[in-house]
């Protein structure tokens, strides 16, 4: 899915990364980066009456203690992801309304198939059985979310279930003894600096210690994460686990299965970080990308999540709600099942 980018903003030379141009009902102001984005109302937008709001100011708040205090005291008017632990807690607040939705973000460790012991099916079947999905989602998750079942939601075009990957601790050593390492061994895993994120790398090193396998956690801004995996060759990449989400924005199977899955997409032309390869894949995505008849594509989305989940180059987690907290003077600002948020009809009421 790509947008249009305007022809005479390109010719002038113009930075659209820096000063982005369109036909939108607000324009661009100033970005600070790393700490606000200002959105100012277009007064020549073609829909009468639209927008309602002046300007809007997006700033990203990753520590969830703050984000809620903002919220609470009214200096935020929206914010997302509401920090699940904390909803509870509001939800008797008249001043505070908090939306749930289902979603299509999966949460997932990809684990780096080219890089030992990660290298060895057995090592990546064990690392699944050695965690609770039902306590992540109790524990990371406050509850408000599910096990992931495949390589993508329930909400995804095309999603195939799958079984398998009970947490089983007692499995998880039996297969990194068969692997050759019963004792376990020493991994990493990267993950941005948000509370949440921390959360949950905390929650694995935690489940995985169980059966041997000592993890080190390492938390980055997500610029330098970025640029840790996309500087790298597959053969040199130094990427080990990685705690992240995904969703497709369009919410179609390709979406969610062609950019981290086929061969074509290893970083930087993609985000197939497990670095995986597997040639039937490879070659299903491009034969479901060729069809034209939904029954046949369907069919092979659901080769392709059965072999990807035998294959485990994911630690398969969970699947989030979308969980929004808002002031109760604020409306038509709506979240989607891909996290992203639409605020064309924002109106303080």
């Amino acid at each position: 899915m790509a947008l249009i980018i305007s022809p005479t903003a390109l010719e002038d030379g113009i930075d659209i990364t820096k000063n982005p141009v369109g036909t939108g009902a607000y324009k661009f102001k100033e970005w600070v980066q790393g700490d606000r984005l200002v959105v100012l109302k277009n007064e020549d937008y073609w829909q009468e009456g639209l927008p309602k709001v002046d300007s809007i100011t997006f700033k990203p708040v990753p520590e969830n203690g703050s984000r809620i205090a903002m919220l609470k005291t009214g200096e935020a008017d929206f914010i997302y992801p509401m920090p699940t632990e904390q909803v509870s807690e509001v939800e008797g607040d008249q001043n505070i309304v908090v939306d749930k939705i289902d979603s299509t973000i999966v949460r997932y460790i990809t684990l780096n198939t080219m890089k030992k012991p990660y290298d060895d099916l057995k090592v990546r079947q064990a690392i699944n059985y050695a965690i609770d999905k039902e306590a992540y989602i109790k524990v990371v998750k406050s509850g408000l979310g599910s096990k992931l079942t495949s390589s993508m939601s329930s909400m995804t075009q095309y999603y195939s279930e799958q079984s398998g990957y009970d947490y089983d601790p007692e499995k998880a050593k039996a297969l990194l003894a068969e692997a050759g390492y019963p004792e376990g061994f020493e991994a990493e895993i990267w993950g941005e600096n948000d509370s949440e994120t921390m959360k949950g790398m905390q929650f694995i090193q935690q489940q995985l210690a169980l059966v041997g396998i000592k993890v080190e956690v390492k938390s980055m801004e997500g610029a330098t994460l970025s640029d840790q995996i996309n500087s790298a060759t597959p053969e040199d990449a130094k990427i080990q686990m990685w705690y992240v989400s995904w969703s497709p924005s369009s919410g179609d199977a390709d979406g969610a299965t062609k950019g981290l899955f086929s061969s074509e997409f290893f970083p930087p032309a993609g985000s197939n970080t497990a670095y995986y390869k597997n040639d039937n894949v490879d070659k299903w995505i491009m034969d479901a990308n060729k069809s034209v008849d939904p029954e046949a594509a369907k069919s092979i989305y659901a080769d392709i999540q059965k072999q990807i989940w035998e294959d485990a180059p994911w630690a398969f987690l969970g699947v989030d709600q979308v969980i929004t907290g808002k002031r109760a003077y604020l409306e038509g600002v709506k979240a989607f099942p891909d996290g992203s948020i639409n605020v064309l009809n924002a109106e303080i009421k």
